[in-house]
């Protein structure tokens, strides 16, 4: 699924009524009876209720003013609270406004916070309200009379639809703007918006329906947006059906750099979730004195015990015999467990520098990055980042907060300067490409919220690409059976208290779900 930013939408909207002549009045009159047709969906008993449309001065209150027109026509009781002065209100929004009074739909003038006193004992006795106050072009704080009344909206009790956006909601990021609306149901016009499917915007925006409006499809074309819904219809298309006669030999041989004292988990894990993801070999190059322990951990992989440092974290001189056992691999995982000594991260460093085929670093891996991600700009072969918001910050410099804050430009902007794929791990997990596109993931739950699931997602991704996936294949495919496998154990066992290596051996059964539709 195609989703757009606010520019997105509005060069989308612009080329609609200039290059094919679409009236702007008629797109707005197909977004306000597309919506009120939902309204009626989400709601089934609005004969019996009393509807308030809070509406601003712009086209969102001109959507607003649309659905107040189509549910009068309905004989449904109405009423428009305009959140300005009635001249104020330009264009198509004004021409619908215009109309209501001919149906003896009431228009209620609210102003200003004087105003709002004045009216709130009659605003108290609406029971279902429809929110079309300031739309998608929001980017900065709510503030005075609007924030009055999204709060009042909020405080109400009462079931909010919402228009387009939650008022408050910034489109691109999902993050509230000061204040934002929650609604339990919004209709989105033409696309979905990012922040419709990032969080918080998910919890704001409630039940999401998408209604078409008239926009040519040769217009998504020339604008060509670049964010994406992750779908099982997207990941079915990627999977590559395995031959008959497949063997070990040719699905694919990954090595795993990972593991020290306390960490061996995290490279178990990781061998185990790519095996689990159909990797015919799997080899855990790991510290010597580990080599006994991961042996009986991991019994389908091959382990490799390398030269370590005295307190047991491998040791620069593991350089050369790591390079030789990559000469033959397809993939490389380095990171899980490695621990943050500086020798280890001066080897990490060395074997990214000059690795042979794709590689996906993960926890330690990136945390040897820090200070000296310039490394990535001259590495030959495709690299995949797994950070989760901590490991985004420490790379990029930034708090973890300014990265939640602004999760899909953070990913984008690291993807693209270092021209590599990064996996922005958390609630709706991003995957941003070197070309600057980003796919947002909805599987998964938060029962992951425990140890060892990024380890997971590591050997996930990196068995794909050693069976011959490529990056962007690979990543889409891992990130979205890591969630579903998630998914299943949360609607099974119950929505905690699963853990990383149940997820790992749920792997197979999302893969058959997907392959099942």
């Amino acid at each position: 699924m195609v989703l757009v930013t606010a520019d997105e939408m509005q060069e989308i909207d612009r080329q609609a009524i200039e290059s094919f002549g679409i009236p702007g009045k008629q797109l707005m009159e197909n977004a306000g009876r597309g919506a009120s047709a939902m309204l009626s969906r989400h709601f089934s008993d609005l004969e019996s209720r009393s509807i308030g449309i809070a509406a601003g001065k712009g086209n969102n209150g001109g959507d607003g003013f649309v659905i107040a027109r189509t549910l009068a026509q309905q004989g449904l009781s109405v009423t428009v609270y305009l959140l300005a002065e009635r001249e104020k209100v330009r264009g198509d929004a004004a021409a619908n406004l215009r109309e209501l009074p001919q149906l003896n739909v009431p228009i209620v003038e609210i102003p200003d916070e004087s105003a709002f006193s004045r009216h709130e004992t009659a605003l108290r006795h609406e029971t279902l309200w429809i929110d079309a106050i300031l739309g998608t072009g929001l980017n900065s704080d709510v503030e005075g009379l609007y924030r009055t009344f999204i709060a009042f909206l909020n405080d109400s009790g009462k079931p909010i639809f919402a228009v387009d956006i939650p008022s408050g909601l910034n489109s691109d990021t999902g993050q509230p703007c000061g204040i934002c609306v929650r609604a339990d149901a919004t209709t989105s016009f033409a696309f979905a918006k990012s922040g419709h499917h990032l969080y918080p915007g998910v919890t704001f925006t409630g039940d999401l329906d998408v209604i078409d409006i008239g926009i040519p499809s040769q217009i998504v074309t020339r604008v060509n947006p670049k964010q994406h819904l992750l779908s099982k219809d997207m990941i079915r298309n990627h999977w590559i059906p395995r031959a008959p006669d497949a063997h070990k030999g040719n699905t694919g041989h990954l090595l795993v750099v990972a593991g020290s004292p306390g960490k061996t988990g995290a490279a178990a894990m990781t061998a185990m979730s790519a095996m689990r993801s159909g990797a015919g070999l799997v080899s855990l190059a790991i510290p010597r004195s580990l080599n006994v322990i991961l042996e009986a951990l991991v019994l389908e992989a091959m382990t490799c015990p390398l030269p370590e440092t005295g307190d047991g974290h491998l040791d620069t001189s593991a350089f050369k015999p790591i390079m030789d056992l990559l000469s033959n691999k397809q993939c490389l995982a380095i990171g899980p467990g490695l621990g943050t000594s500086a020798e280890t991260q001066h080897l990490v460093r060395q074997i990214i520098a000059d690795c042979p085929c794709p590689m996906v670093i993960d926890a330690d891996g990136l945390n040897s990055l820090i200070g000296q991600t310039a490394l990535l700009k001259d590495i030959g072969a495709p690299a995949i980042l797994t950070p989760h918001p901590g490991e985004m910050a420490g790379l990029t410099g930034k708090t973890t907060t300014e990265i939640q804050s602004d999760r899909m430009g953070c990913a984008r902007s690291v993807a693209e300067e270092y021209q590599v794929h990064v996996v922005l791990k958390g609630a709706r997990t991003l995957i941003a490409h070197p070309d600057g596109s980003i796919y947002i993931n909805p599987t998964g739950n938060s029962g992951m919220a425990s140890g060892g699931m990024g380890d997971v997602l590591t050997g996930l991704i990196a068995g794909l690409i050693s069976q011959g996936y490529g990056p962007q294949a690979a990543t889409h495919i891992g990130v979205y059976l890591h969630g579903m496998a998630a998914d299943i154990l949360a609607g099974t066992l119950g929505p905690i208290g699963f853990l990383a290596t149940d997820v790992i051996n749920r792997i197979p059964q999302a893969a058959k779900a997907i392959m099942d539709i």
